[in-house]
C-alpha cells in the first residue's frame, strides 16, 4: 500500500476483541486482548495492534477499525444473502435453514447463562446499516481533519437472547423453527453488547433496523434462495 501511495484503510474488525467483557455495554475504551476465547478474534486484536504500531510510526497513515458486533439479514431486495459453506456457525443463517426445511432442527448451546432466558445474549446489526457504517468510515478516512488510528463500535446496543431471535424468526416467516437445547460451546459468552456512541457521535452513524426488519429480510433471501446462490444458477 505504501508503494502505492495508498494510505487509507478500513479494517473489518470484531467485537470478539474484548474477549469476555468486563462491563456492559462495551465501549471502544473496553480492554481488549485480555482473555480472548477464540483465535478468530485473536487474529482480529492482533491486526488492530499493527495497525495502532504503523499509524503511531507514520503520520500519513489514515487508519479506521470498524468491531462489528452480530452483523444479519440480507439485502431487502433478496437478491444478496449469507450462504455458508457447510453448516451455518452462526445463528441466524441457521435458523433460516431450518425455517425453510434445509435442516431438521436449531441447536442451543446452553440455557443456563445468567441471561433473562439463559441463553446467550448478542448483539445483531442489520447488514445493511453495517454498510453504511462503512460509507461513514470512508468519509473518516478521507476527512483532511484526521490522521492516525480510530476504532468504533457497529451494533444496536440492545442485546437479543438465542430464544428471542428464533421467536422473532419464526414471526417474520410464519414457519416453525424446531430446537433442541446442547451442552455449552467452548469459547462462547453469556453476553455481549455494544455501546455505540462513539460511532454516532463521530462518524455520524447509527443502526436503524430493528430485529423483526434483520428477520424478515434473511427470511426473504432465504425463501428466494433456498439452495443459496447455487438457486441462482
Amino acid at each position: 500500500m505504501r508503494e502505492a501511495g495508498v494510505h487509507r484503510l478500513v479494517y473489518s474488525s470484531s467485537a470478539t476483541v474484548y474477549g469476555a467483557p468486563q462491563y456492559l455495554p462495551a465501549d471502544e475504551q473496553h480492554p481488549t486482548g485480555a482473555g480472548l476465547t477464540n483465535p478468530y478474534g485473536k487474529t482480529k486484536y492482533f491486526c488492530e495492534q499493527v495497525m495502532q504500531d504503523l499509524a503511531a510510526s507514520d503520520k500519513e497513515w489514515r487508519l479506521v477499525s470498524l468491531r462489528y458486533f452480530n452483523p444479519v439479514g440480507a439485502h431487502p431486495s433478496g437478491r444478496i444473502g449469507e450462504d455458508p459453506l457447510g453448516p451455518p456457525n452462526n445463528l441466524m443463517p441457521f435458523v433460516a435453514q431450518v425455517a425453510v426445511g434445509k435442516r431438521e432442527e436449531l441447536s442451543v448451546f446452553g440455557d443456563d447463562y445468567n441471561t433473562p432466558d439463559g441463553t446467550g445474549v448478542r448483539d445483531y446489526v442489520h447488514v445493511v446499516d453495517l454498510a453504511e457504517g462503512h460509507v461513514m468510515a470512508l468519509d473518516k478516512a478521507f476527512s483532511k481533519s484526521f490522521r492516525g488510528y480510530a476504532s468504533y463500535n457497529l451494533g444496536t446496543g440492545r442485546g437479543v437472547s438465542v430464544l428471542e431471535m428464533i421467536e422473532a424468526f419464526c414471526r417474520a416467516s410464519g414457519k416453525p423453527v424446531p430446537y433442541r437445547v446442547v451442552g455449552r460451546r467452548a469459547g462462547d459468552v453469556a453476553s455481549v453488547v455494544a455501546s455505540c456512541s462513539l460511532a454516532e457521535e463521530q462518524l455520524g452513524w447509527r443502526a436503524r433496523r430493528d430485529l423483526q426488519e434483520m428477520c424478515e429480510d434473511a427470511w426473504r433471501w432465504q425463501k428466494l434462495h433456498p439452495n443459496g446462490f447455487r438457486s441462482c444458477q
